[in-house]
């Protein structure tokens, strides 16, 4: 029969595993390379709007020189949002989060203003191209929309575990994680309903 050390040394190390894998030790990683994953998806949706944003402005300038003003405008937005970059490692910054959110707006902002002003050009509205350009928008548009709400459940998870026991332990202890910044997509005055306006 087993003494009673035998048996603690086989048994400790084993309740020790248990002990550690039960404190976020492979948990919270898991999460956060989850999270990083899902940035990752939108940032490639709206390097995706970017690169149909020039095909876009191209053909509207085709046919509509009057706009220039609006075409500057998105070109310079989509530029700007461009430039500013957040990597993974920024996602516990929620200043930098929030610039890029920003920059994202603008040019949200620049090309429904575009898109609005094309409603006076029959012949583009009803350009083939230009069809085309504007439903993939509208549906990289929709991408976006569903990779920002699956990164922000992926944070919800990672801030979620990384704050509650017994992940909590092993969060602070072994990894020193920190919280990371949900998206929050929104554009200035947003929370206000549209004006329809037929004319009359």
């Amino acid at each position: 029969m087993p003494s009673f050390s035998r048996l603690r040394a086989i048994f400790l190390p084993v309740l020790g595993a248990l002990a550690l894998s039960a404190c976020g030790i492979n948990s919270v990683p898991a999460a956060e390379e989850v999270a990083k994953a899902k940035w990752a998806d939108v940032q490639a949706q709206y390097q995706r709007r970017s690169n149909l944003v020039g095909n876009l402005v191209a053909t509207v300038k085709a046919a509509g020189k009057q706009e220039q003003d609006t075409l500057v405008r998105v070109t310079e937005a989509r530029a700007r949002a461009t430039s500013v970059q957040v990597n993974a490692e920024d996602l516990s910054d929620p200043a930098k989060v929030q610039q890029f959110q920003q920059a994202q707006a603008q040019l949200s902002q620049g090309l429904g203003r575009l898109l609005a002003n094309v409603e006076a050009y029959p012949d583009l509205k009803t350009n083939q191209n230009f069809l085309d350009l504007q439903s993939q928008l509208e549906g990289t548009e929709n991408r976006i929309a569903v990779a920002i709400r699956d990164y922000n459940e992926a944070v919800r998870g990672y801030n979620t575990r990384i704050r509650t026991f017994p992940d909590a332990i092993g969060a602070k202890l072994v990894h020193g994680a920190k919280p990371m910044t949900p998206f929050q997509a929104t554009t200035p005055g947003a929370e206000e309903a549209p004006k329809v306006d037929f004319g009359n």
